[in-house]
């Protein structure tokens, strides 16, 4: 249903924007609103999507910076690794001459929010010819960044620029973080918040300014209700000059919370749990559990390689550094083959010493550092703790008892 909805507007773009792209006569005037659609139930639309309305007697269209194709090669990879191309393309905002934008967010559910802006005749009638001149195939890709070129700062961009900048309220919490805010996006998606908080260092720990708080579509909104910008006899103008509201929206879009007892803090608690017995029972038959180990250890390397590759080779710049590398890293896999090759002991041995030692003092030493943590962490980092502790206990009491 998505890539079908993604195909049917990147089509349309094409030949709509290659159409104003011949054609350099526009109408005397019209008129240019922020359009603010709600979070939707699916991950990539929990932070909700921002586009920019322009109307006159002709047209009625929506400007999206948002648009991206799956059918991309190496599309996984590239998102990844932080080489996500989006694009902007229009279409109708209500009619079906080209595609209805607002029908697939009030399919949906969500509220949506317009603000008209409050421009001269020619502030917005410049802003549209940027727009169409940005839209051609040429123009239209840019590279994303999840939080400092999004489909929510290239619009606010666009404005800026059009009245010649624009002064924002002092948010009343000067204390947010990047990650404070997506978690406030976030409290029925844990696991979601879990994998962010996994892969995202501290570079999103940092107190945010009034711009760089507006990546989400909502906080934009709310700024741009109370912003002013000098006109061209030194008033200050709101930004704003009406707010409609076009949906409603309804109050169960997003999915429920999750249970309790589904919660990846609950779970972790549980594989904390399953190691004390597993390191119980081997403590009482001294005898190391290799396939328990392998499976632990094999686990922690695959998410390892994940955190390694997004710190040395990704262009996120929020996911290096990430000091959670010194518990989950591409070493994690040696004992996974070590523990199976009678000679190589003495090397698991010399791993699990230092796994224990770096993994340890990582976790005395977390207050000091910069990075946030997921709760959820901190029981499975000491579950590792404990495999590698059990490892060295057990190996010292048989080798002493060869002696």
């Amino acid at each position: 249903m998505l890539k079908k909805f993604i195909t049917t507007i990147l089509i349309a773009l094409t030949s709509v924007a290659s159409s104003f792209g011949q054609n350099d006569e526009f109408p005397d005037s019209c008129s240019v609103s922020l359009i603010t659609c709600y979070p939707g139930p699916v991950v990539f639309e929990l932070y909700g999507h921002t586009a920019l309305r322009v109307r006159n007697a002709d047209y009625d269209l929506a400007y999206n910076f948002g648009m991206f194709s799956f059918s991309k090669p190496n599309f996984i990879y590239s998102f990844v690794k932080g080489e996500t191309d989006y694009m902007l393309g229009y279409t109708d905002f209500e009619g079906d001459r080209y595609h209805n934008f607002i029908e697939e967010f009030r399919h949906r559910g969500s509220r949506i929010v317009e603000q008209e802006l409050n421009l001269s005749r020619q502030q917005a009638v410049d802003l549209w010819k940027k727009l169409c001149v940005l839209s051609l195939p040429e123009n239209r890709e840019y590279r994303y960044n999840y939080v400092y070129d999004n489909c929510a700062t290239r619009p606010r961009d666009m404005i800026e620029a059009a009245v010649g900048g624009i002064t924002y309220p002092t948010p009343a919490d000067t204390t947010m973080t990047f990650r404070d805010i997506m978690r406030s996006y976030s409290p029925n998606y844990p696991w979601y918040q879990f994998g962010i908080d996994l892969v995202l260092g501290p570079g999103i720990d940092f107190p945010v300014d009034v711009r760089e708080r507006q990546f989400a579509p909502i906080l934009l909104m709310e700024e741009m209700a109370g912003a002013t910008y000098t006109d061209s006899i030194g008033n200050q103008v709101p930004v704003v000059k009406r707010t409609n509201i076009i949906n409603e929206g309804t109050s169960d879009v997003l999915l429920p919370p999750t249970p309790w007892w589904a919660s990846p803090t609950t779970v972790a608690i549980v594989a904390l749990a399953i190691v004390l017995l597993m390191t119980w029972l081997d403590i009482r038959r001294r005898k190391v559990s290799r396939w328990f180990d392998s499976v632990w250890f094999l686990i922690q390397g695959i998410v390892g390689c994940l955190i390694a590759f997004l710190v040395f080779f990704s262009e996120h710049e929020a996911t290096s550094p990430n000091f959670l590398i010194a518990w989950l890293n591409p070493l994690c896999l040696l004992p996974v083959i070590l523990i199976w090759i009678k000679r190589a002991e003495k090397w698991l041995f010399i791993y699990h010493f230092i796994n224990f030692a770096v993994v340890f003092g990582m976790t005395a030493f977390w207050w000091a550092l910069p990075q946030v943590a997921n709760p959820a962490i901190f029981p499975l980092i000491g579950a590792t703790l404990l495999r590698s502790a059990n490892y060295l206990y057990i190996n010292r009491k048989c080798n002493a008892r060869k002696r």
